[in-house]
């Protein structure tokens, strides 16, 4: 059972915009616990799953992870059953990527930290606590700005629309027709229909075809633009698998996700945050 007094991370690489964060809360909301400040995603990860604060402050760009990043892996390790945090994104973007954020209804503060903003987000926040959308009491459910625990999807869906609306606002890039992999002395020449998934693998990929596999030295981050959304489907943080080669997807006691593949002995588990790509049509 957490406490009755709301309790916040705040996660900011930038020392002085942190501090500066963390005053502007104390003084908008006394109420607030702020029991972290982490320079980086890696810390905000950790601290964020040690402690279960039930608000984040996430900076976008931090080094270790970014705050998408973060939340994403914290969506996927929490405990289920627990309410998920409430997410506020820190961010430098201009007037078009807050766009997205709002079209994800995703709460935002832009920096540097403006009392006037911080205040409608303070505000919007006690609300949501009051209304019981996730938070310290220890009630189900989240906030629009969240992404969610397994039992509340409809937060999930709001963290998988914003990661599409940043995602967007990239130039697409060149589609790729075929994967060029280096086999000892040699470049193996793979046709896209014939790979059953990607698998990240610390600064490579693994390219697992039907029946044999290759490292590409890259990483998803940078293969994903190039494929194509309607053919591949990212379904985990390390994990991208060919649509055409899913059998099933199972659902196990636990309520955790995997998917049988055709023609192929593999069972790959899926994310939370991308689950919604197999409920029922």
């Amino acid at each position: 059972m957490t406490s009755p007094t709301p309790r916040a991370l705040i996660a900011e690489d930038e020392p002085i915009l942190a501090a500066a964060l963390a005053h502007a809360l104390r003084r908008l909301w006394p109420e607030l616990d702020i029991v972290a400040t982490c320079a980086n995603g890696v810390e905000a990860l950790q601290q964020g799953l040690a402690l279960r604060p039930d608000i984040l402050f996430l900076d976008i760009k931090m080094p270790g992870k970014t705050g998408l990043e973060a939340a994403e892996e914290l969506a996927e390790q929490w405990t289920e059953g627990l309410p998920f945090p409430h997410i506020v994104f820190v961010t430098a973007y201009d007037e078009y990527a807050l766009a997205a954020f709002e079209h994800a209804a995703a709460d935002y503060v832009l920096k540097p930290v403006n009392d006037a903003r911080l205040g409608k987000t303070v505000e919007r926040l006690q609300q949501r606590l009051r209304d019981g959308s996730g938070g310290s009491d220890g009630r189900s459910g989240s906030a629009a700005a969240t992404p969610a625990t397994p039992a509340a999807p409809a937060g999930e869906d709001n963290l998988v629309r914003l990661l599409a609306q940043l995602q967007a606002m990239v130039p697409p890039a060149p589609r790729l027709q075929m994967i060029r992999a280096a086999v000892g002395n040699s470049v193996r020449m793979i046709a896209m229909a014939d790979v059953v998934y990607f698998e990240a693998l610390d600064k490579y990929i693994n390219v697992v075809c039907r029946d044999s596999e290759a490292l590409i030295r890259t990483s998803l981050k940078e293969l994903l633009p190039q494929l194509d959304p309607q053919q591949f489907w990212q379904i985990h943080r390390g994990t991208i698998v060919n649509a055409s080669a899913i059998a099933t997807a199972v659902r196990d006691e636990a309520g955790k996700l995997s998917l049988t593949l055709r023609q192929h002995p593999a069972q790959l588990r899926v994310s939370p945050l991308y689950a919604h790509l197999f409920r029922q049509m």
